[in-house]
């Protein structure tokens, strides 16, 4: 995918991607455009701690009240940006808390969004869609390496597959928690989480012997980490981007030398080295030792994306459709009804007639029974559902029409919108509204009256499409003697007739008077009566 705007420069979706670490909270905002690229556009960091405490065991309130009130700065800026949708994914420290699933509860109760904990291979897979967007990559092989605070991801790719999707659980909060005691770092220690680093590196040397390659790019906190600071050794500036920043492994290892045995208060000297990073960097030197060793690795670059970027881009792929509709539907209103309608496998001829012969319909009573353009856009919409609930059953669609309205989340309509969308829909046919119907009598009597009107009048066009092969052509209303409605059709009109006579009570309370219904086929003669 390429980073670029359409013709039009304007971007047609904006949405917020946040990454739950086990250090830190870190939500981008991203506009999305309809040739499936986006833009990252803000950015904000909360740094949490989660694993501070340990990574696997019991999350303390303290470390989950940190998690909520992140959450809530997160989605204040998404909210601020106008995003219209927040994905948030939960990693390593959330996965395998005991208590995790109460922070995911509470962010959702208290703030309103929905946490979905991935597995690693998921994490893994989301990075390795980050790398091959944002990197120059061939058809030779990679390995990408993600050190996060409990896991670090490994990837074998080329710009087009994967080979190899691992997590393990060498992250650097883990690491430093269990292995380092003592500042400076010991060299018992560095020879323990030596160790510790090579068990959990055996899927990764065997796939990479089927698979080798003497390169390895970097994403995420500790990476770029090393990277500025290495960055800054060589006088390179990074200040446009640290982005595919190229180091050799012999400028990785005078690097080690130089910072593995400094202690704390040496390191927080350190140009490039995050502040809240200074008691985590030697764990994570000593895994990238390790595996630029264990590999044979010559050549590291440096990736700015990773998870976040790849939570978008696994959100391009599949919203396709969905971004097909914002271009066909710029305006949020209608696209959140596409969008219901295309879920719900919609009959798109026989709804679009419907709503066209309702229109019509409307557009000749409307000033005398002062209904006004608001009540012309809800008409078209409920016309368009009305027949959405066949998604559930046949019987009783027209309920399910209701529930289904009401329960959808339609964008950019408030709840007295919504329920009138649903109470027409639902009374397009069966009974008319009655004083039984308790969802419809909750409702204020200027609601009821404006439902009642709009509901005549898609009976009567749900009628005048009976036989749901849009045999109505046109549609022509005479009022000189009382209200009479002549249809032309395609084919013998007596079905539509029928139809539409069957459904029209409501419609003749509206207007006041009875309606008679004709008809003439363009191949017939005589009119139906």
């Amino acid at each position: 995918m390429k980073v670029s705007e359409p013709e039009n420069g304007r971007p047609r979706k904006r949405i917020a991607a946040i990454d739950l670490g086990t250090n830190s909270f870190h939500a981008v905002i991203a506009d999305i455009y309809t040739d499936a690229s986006f833009r990252i556009v803000d950015s904000l960091k909360e740094m949490v701690g989660l694993g501070s405490e340990g990574v696997g065991g019991r999350l303390s309130n303290a470390a989950m009240q940190r998690g909520v009130e992140a959450i809530h700065k997160l989605k204040l800026l998404a909210e601020h940006q106008g995003c219209e949708d927040i994905i948030a994914v939960a990693t390593s420290a959330i996965r395998e808390a005991k208590n995790g699933g109460d922070l995911i509860q509470r962010v959702s109760r208290e703030e309103g969004v929905r946490v979905r904990v991935i597995p690693g291979r998921t994490e893994a897979e989301l990075i390795g869609y980050a790398v091959q967007h944002g990197m120059s990559l061939n058809h030779k092989p990679v390995v990408i390496m993600d050190i996060g605070g409990g896991s670090t991801e490994f990837i074998i790719a080329n710009k087009e597959e994967f080979y190899l999707l691992d997590s393990q659980k060498t992250g650097v909060a883990r690491a430093t928690r269990e292995f380092v005691k003592h500042d400076p770092i010991k060299k018992k220690e560095i020879k323990k989480l030596t160790e510790f680093y090579k068990g959990s590196f055996r899927m990764l040397s065997r796939i990479h012997q089927r698979h080798p390659t003497d390169e390895l790019i970097g994403t995420s906190g500790t990476m770029q980490n090393i990277a500025t600071m290495i960055a800054d050794r060589k006088n390179q500036s990074t200040s446009i981007t640290l982005n595919e920043f190229e180091y050799t492994s012999d400028d990785f290892f005078d690097l080690y030398e130089d910072v593995i045995g400094m202690s704390r208060k040496e390191r927080e000297n350190i140009n490039g080295l995050d502040k809240k990073r200074v008691d985590l960097i030697q764990a994570g030197l000593v895994q990238v030792k390790t595996v630029i060793e264990q590999l044979g690795i010559k050549k590291i670059r440096t990736s700015t994306q990773a998870l976040r970027e790849g939570i978008i881009i696994r959100h391009i792929h599949k919203e396709m459709d969905g971004l097909k509709l914002l271009a066909e539907y710029p305006d949020t209103r209608r696209r959140s009804i596409m969008e219901l309608l295309r879920k719900c496998n919609w009959q798109a001829e026989h709804s679009t007639q419907v709503s066209r012969l309702a229109l019509k319909l409307f557009d000749e009573f409307r000033s005398e029974h002062q209904l006004e353009d608001s009540d012309r856009e809800l008409l078209e919409y409920a016309a368009m559902m009305h027949d959405i609930g066949y998604h559930i059953s046949h019987r009783k669609h027209h309920k399910h029409a209701l529930y289904l309205i009401l329960h959808s989340d339609l964008r950019g309509f408030n709840e007295e919108e919504i329920q009138i969308m649903a109470h027409v829909a639902r009374y397009h046919r069966k009974s008319v509204p009655k004083k039984s119907h308790d969802l419809y009598m909750e409702l204020p009597a200027e609601k009821r009256e404006k439902i009642n009107k709009l509901s005549g009048i898609l009976r009567v066009a749900d009628g005048l499409d009976r036989s749901h092969f849009q045999n109505v052509i046109d549609l022509e209303i005479n009022r000189d003697k009382g209200v009479h409605m002549h249809i032309s059709t395609q084919n013998d009109p007596e079905l539509e007739i029928w139809g539409a006579s069957n459904k029209k009570e409501l419609f003749e309370e509206m207007v006041g008077q009875p309606v008679k219904i004709t008809g003439k086929s363009l191949h017939a003669e005589q009119p139906v009566r």
